[in-house]
């Protein structure tokens, strides 16, 4: 890239430095009850209910007022939550949940193992994005007392897995609210009815959502919050200025600048660390739309990736807050990463050009070849960053790049919905495990509008086949074998490319306590946070 080029990038945003963490020590502390917690939401969501969307920008409200069957601890095992034990057959074929007795809903209703069989086949499996692949193979939840939920599968499940998924992907709702009418458009969906320590008050759209403490809730003694309120602030620097002011206590998901994030990871009054998103890597993404033919062609979907410089956008605008990725599966997942080495697409601008030339794409007027769209989503601005680099990378082989910025509705409808582009870039976060929100993003027969699934009309035989192998292999070493011939098939054909490998950067005011002590704690339940006066 030419030094003009390179300069225009640059005065684009402040380059990143370290994230600070700052060592925490509140031992011997007595938490103090009352306060309110104030939490910077900068992208409003369609819906509010987690049993029927699996997001961060769900979790965030949603994952304060329902709960899940089993949550992660803070060493990132599952623990008990709406399920107090649970128990696999040797075949792998059941599953049973024994529920936790004494649970009400925030209308007073109880809790029980209906409410668990109606969301199970009818949410999770029909209609939860990763959740209705996850749940491919459970054909029934049958009830014998009403604390006790028997998953049957007619393929093996392995206990491990769904373990590590129902975190995010087994949000409970009430039966008796959703059981009549259109699920899709119950009321309740932005104004959700749950068992978690705090209740739904209110939502006054493009302002504030408000929830207040469950006084009846499972967990005795606790919340110690009355409240917590939703701030909604889309503008990420008037956000830093809230966070300053102490109006806004909690920024989640790298909802700041990169600039501010350095500059208030040096304000004595907040930390600014990756601790509790260990359970959310994520990786930078740059989705193909094989409707267009000609991005249908393996030789222009690999020049593509090697017209691309990742290792300077990294260094000169993420830097200590990323690292290279390869593949799908990133490096934190110890468990399924790949130890040997999968098909890479390394920054080789003439390989770029001759596999281009070689697909019949030959330079035209003013050096253009063709010309594409690309769609990035709103999340963050690293990714606003990589889809200018992408642009202005490309321009150099000869692809004209044009960008359609949408807000957060419009770019889940514009991609996964009416498929209306050709490039679309933005996160993929990996949950625990490849099967739970990983190989939806490849696997075939995704419903359609499912967002962060397969909705780019790929489908590979070979790469189904070993993706439905491997989420039902209880044998874990089988299972991390089946995760890299995986790898090594998606990396080949490049359906999806996931070159940038990040964790989550969080600022918390230091007032807060009990916070950051689990691997999802900005999706967790905040059961046990307080405030110091």
């Amino acid at each position: 890239m030419d030094p003009t080029r390179r300069a225009i990038l640059l005065t684009s945003a402040a380059l990143a430095g370290n994230v600070l963490m700052p060592q925490r020590s509140f031992a011997q502390q007595q938490p103090q009850r009352g306060g309110v917690m104030t939490v910077h939401f900068a992208t409003e969501q369609r819906i509010l209910n987690p049993s029927l969307q699996a997001s961060t920008g769900v979790y965030i409200v949603g994952g304060k007022i329902q709960e899940p069957l089993v949550d992660l601890d803070a060493a990132g095992r599952p623990a008990p939550c709406l399920a107090e034990s649970w128990e696999s057959s040797a075949d792998g074929k059941t599953i049973t949940f024994r529920l936790r007795r004494g649970v009400t809903w925030h209308d007073g209703r109880p809790f029980t193992s209906t409410d668990v069989q109606f969301t199970a086949m009818e949410m999770w499996k029909k209609i939860l994005n990763y959740g209705s692949a996850l749940q491919q193979f459970l054909d029934a939840v049958e009830t014998p007392d009403a604390q006790t939920a028997v998953f049957k599968y007619a393929r093996p499940m392995p206990l491990n897995l769904l373990l590590r998924a129902l975190p995010d992907l087994g949000y409970i709702s009430p039966k008796h609210v959703y059981e009549s009418g259109n699920i899709r458009e119950n009321p309740t969906n932005t104004a959700p009815i749950g068992t978690g320590p705090f209740k739904f008050l209110q939502y006054e759209r493009g302002q504030y959502i408000i929830a207040e403490r469950n006084p009846n809730y499972w967990r005795e003694n606790l919340p110690y919050l009355d409240r917590v309120v939703w701030r909604v602030v889309t503008d990420r620097s008037a956000a830093a200025a809230q966070m300053e002011a102490g109006q806004i206590l909690f920024s989640p998901y790298s909802s700041l600048t990169i600039a501010d994030l350095q500059r208030l990871g040096r304000d004595p009054r907040f930390d600014v660390t990756t601790k509790g998103n260990e359970g959310n890597a994520r990786t930078n993404t740059l989705e193909f739309n094989f409707r267009n033919p000609i991005l249908a062609d393996l030789r222009v979907r690999r020049a593509i990736a090697h017209a691309i410089d990742v290792p300077f956008f990294i260094e000169n605008f993420l830097g200590d807050f990323a690292k290279a990725g390869t593949g799908p599966i990133p490096s934190v997942s110890t468990d399924y990463y790949p130890t040997e080495p999968m098909p890479q697409y390394p920054f080789d601008r003439r390989r770029a050009n001759a596999l281009l030339d070689e697909a019949g794409h030959r330079r035209g007027a003013g050096g253009t070849r063709f010309t594409l769209r690309l769609t990035p989503a709103p999340w963050g601005e690293d990714i606003a960053l990589w889809s200018t680099y992408i642009q202005q990378s490309l321009q150099e082989v000869g692809i004209r790049v044009e960008i359609v910025r949408l807000d957060a509705a419009g770019f889940l409808r514009t991609v996964y919905n009416d498929w209306n582009f050709d490039l679309a870039t933005g996160w993929h976060q990996y949950r625990n495990d490849p099967a739970v929100s990983t190989s939806v993003w490849y696997r075939s027969g995704q419903p359609k509008g499912a967002p962060w699934t397969n909705q780019w009309g790929w489908q590979d035989d070979e790469a189904d086949r070993i993706m439905d192998a491997a989420q039902t292999e209880l044998d874990p070493a089988k299972r991390k074998a089946l995760y890299a011939d995986f790898v090594r098939r998606v990396n080949t054909e490049l359906p999806v490319w996931m070159p940038i490998e990040q964790i989550f950067v969080s600022v918390f005011n230091k007032r807060l306590r009990n916070y950051a002590n689990n691997p999802r704690w900005a999706s967790s339940s905040w059961h046990d946070l307080w405030l110091a006066s």
